[in-house]
């Protein structure tokens, strides 16, 4: 079934980085966009997300001194085939209520596994854009909304971040916890 893994150097991608390239998910096509382009900040992690043995999925996080001394980026470099998932569960940001209802594959594991692997009472941020890089612009136009809508997000500032202006939001564990609670959780 499902399982996320900590990337590390002897994970063998080649046939991830190049679905991800066919796809459109230029910042997980590789090694260096993927894992390299994080791994230059103070702290940072990345996970692979493999259904049935497969890599699947990635989502990084890292520290984030532009938004304050204990703020980390999460959902950084987030992807995932959703079409190679099984029946409902491929849906992922489709539909409203697949994101607030969060029966999907990023907030049942990749989001907590960024807010797990964050130091407690951190601050914690997405950032989105209008690009039509991978998924961007559903994050930035119907994810982000949605989940400030429910309270889990909150739109704090706009700012030029790596050669692209983004819009940064805030999560909050604990109300993002409270929610994935009410639902049904995936194994």
């Amino acid at each position: 079934m499902y399982n996320l893994v900590r990337w590390s150097d002897d994970l063998d991608l080649t046939e991830f980085y190049a679905t991800s390239e066919a796809k459109g998910f230029t910042n997980n096509s590789s090694q260096k966009m993927l894992v390299d382009s994080l791994s230059k900040e103070k702290e940072w992690c990345v996970w692979i997300l493999y259904y049935n043995n497969k890599a699947v999925g990635s989502v990084g996080a890292h520290s984030f001194p532009e938004m304050g001394e204990d703020a980390y980026r999460i959902a950084a470099r987030t992807c995932v085939f959703t079409d190679e998932l099984p029946g409902p569960y491929g849906r992922a940001l489709r539909t409203i209520s697949v994101i607030t209802q969060q029966q999907n594959p990023t907030a049942q594991f990749l989001i907590p596994a960024c807010i797990q692997w964050a130091p407690i009472k951190s601050n914690l941020y997405i950032t989105s854009n209008e690009n039509s890089v991978g998924t961007q612009r559903r994050v930035h136009n119907i994810f982000g909304p949605a989940m400030e809508k429910k309270g889990v997000m909150k739109r704090v500032t706009e700012m030029n971040y790596r050669g692209t202006n983004q819009t940064v939001w805030q999560l909050y564990p604990d109300k993002f916890f409270e929610e994935l609670s009410k639902y049904p959780r995936w194994t």
